[in-house]
């Protein structure tokens, strides 16, 4: 019995009349906006800025809502 090959290539046969095959080929060129999203938002990088932003976006509401309340409730 022969063992399969590892390839990019596979075969698959569903029925008599209808044959497929497939090859995994990837692109060797992304585009800069491709490059870029894959560097920030993807692996450790990506989720440490993603913490990041959502720590900074939580002061800014927060700061935001500490002054409109502050002058809101300002005794006269």
């Amino acid at each position: 019995m022969m063992e399969p090959q590892e390839s990019g290539v596979q075969y698959s046969r569903w029925s008599n009349s209808h044959d497929e095959v497939s090859m995994n080929v990837q692109a060797s060129e992304s585009s800069g906006c491709e490059q870029i999203y894959t560097k920030l938002c993807t692996r450790k990088l990506g989720i440490s800025m993603k913490v990041a932003g959502k720590i900074i976006m939580f002061w800014i509401i927060f700061i935001i809502g500490y002054v409109t309340g502050y002058y809101i409730h300002k005794c006269k």
